[in-house]
């Protein structure tokens, strides 16, 4: 689709995620073992054959911007393909981004010299598949000024996000940033339409509104401007977003094999991982036989950055060849790197280079790059950032309470260990 320009937003503080964010920008968060989490829009990006793509970044980018350049230079600029990382240049004067609106405010320069027919904006901490191509198709056939990807949620949680009020033919006539009664679905009175952050703009009506107001926030702000000036619809991301994937299907009998599926059963979901619970549940959503999300697609494939290591490796250990203790993971992500050494895992996501000694028991755990699990520890529902060594017979997650005198412990009692916590000895 040569004639739209790609916006992906990647500047956010992710106050939520705190302290996975005090190094890095919520974009750079590490996300499924192997991947950071703008991987999964750049991948649909690609995936939807979007060649064209700016990221416009601010907040402690520069984690972002090594991973990009290391595992993103794919793009030929000789077919006028790119990715190109926009930082902050107070074009517009001393102040820096605003908003989301504003950033692209003080980026239309870059719009105006592409000259596209559509620009598509994107969220850069998202986790979902999606094709754009039947985004833009279902924007065009609408003749629309702006389309927004929208997602039914139940009206009783509804007031988290923002809302659009639609009609029958699905224009918004209405829309309203996290409201205290959030308007139903047409057909659905207990469900509601949430916004999931994803826009695409003619480029004429995004210069215009831009140009013409003070605007700051998409959602806040020209959305809801928009309602009322132009033709602004809903696309109702469940209902049209339809993937087709040949992915491993799994059978009591016969073990995986590869199907084709359409729709794939991820293609309805989507996940804000604003939250360090909501940054947990996605990644346990990859565990188990049968996973929400699917990593192991072959036609729409998730990417980034491939490291060199070496294989992961399981073995037996124990000192005593008679009590020999074999490593083990179970319904869990184990990427290259990794030393399973007596230790087992269960429902876990690890990292690159994580060792995992004798006796020690990880469960429902995420685990970073450059972790090492000292012998006997037992670490149960927790987030353990990178670059810490624990201590042998350590305990995190087996108790809360004790957990909340030197860790972040979220609602859901969900342990988070900062990076560098437990120094190297």
């Amino acid at each position: 689709m040569k004639d739209i320009l790609t916006i992906i937003m990647a500047g956010g503080r992710g106050e939520r995620l705190m302290p996975l964010t005090r190094d890095r920008c919520k974009p750079a968060v590490p996300f499924g073992g192997i991947y950071r989490l703008i991987d999964i829009p750049l991948s649909n990006c690609v995936n939807s054959q979007l060649y064209k793509i700016l990221v416009f970044t601010q907040y402690k980018s520069q984690s972002l911007v090594d991973h990009l350049e290391d595992g993103w230079n794919i793009f030929s600029g000789a077919l006028g393909h790119y990715l190109r990382v926009v930082a902050p240049q107070q074009r517009l004067g001393e102040d820096w981004y605003r908003g989301t609106a504003d950033s692209v405010r003080q980026n239309l320069y870059l719009i105006e010299r592409e000259s596209p027919r559509h620009v598509l904006i994107l969220s850069g901490d998202h986790v979902y598949k999606m094709d754009y191509t039947l985004f833009r198709r279902f924007h065009e056939e609408k003749e629309a000024d702006v389309t927004v990807s929208l997602l039914e949620v139940d009206r009783a949680t509804a007031s988290a996000f923002g809302i659009a009020e639609v009609d029958a033919e699905y224009r918004i006539r209405g829309f309203e940033e996290k409201p205290k009664d959030p308007k139903p679905m047409p057909e659905d009175a207990s469900r509601s339409l949430a916004s999931m952050g994803i826009y695409i703009f003619k480029r004429d009506v995004l210069l215009s509104v831009l140009k013409e107001s003070d605007d700051e926030d998409f959602g806040r702000d020209v959305i809801p401007r928009l309602v009322r000036e132009a033709k602004v619809y809903a696309y109702p991301y469940r209902r049209y977003n339809l993937i087709k994937d040949e992915v491993p299907v799994y059978d009591p009998e016969a073990g995986y094999h590869f199907k084709t599926q359409y729709p794939t059963r991820d293609s309805s979901y989507w996940r804000d991982v604003g939250s360090l619970d909501a940054y947990w549940n996605a990644n346990m959503d990859l565990t188990g036989i049968a996973p929400f999300f699917n990593l192991y697609g072959r036609r729409w494939p998730l990417r980034g950055l491939q490291r060199q290591v070496p294989p992961a490796k399981f073995v037996a250990s124990g000192g005593d060849p008679a009590s020999l203790r074999a490593g083990t993971a179970r319904d869990s992500v184990v990427p290259p790197g990794c030393l399973i050494s007596g230790g087992i895992v269960r429902h876990s996501v690890l990292s690159y280079n994580v060792i995992v000694n004798c006796h020690a028991e990880v469960d429902e755990s995420v685990i970073m790059d450059h972790v090492e699990i000292g012998h006997h520890c037992r670490i149960k529902k927790a987030i353990i950032d990178k670059d810490n060594v624990i201590p042998p017979h350590t305990e995190i997650g087996v108790t809360p309470q004790e957990d909340r005198t030197r860790f972040v412990v979220t609602p859901r009692g969900i342990t988070v260990v900062p990076r560098g916590a437990f120094p190297r000895p």
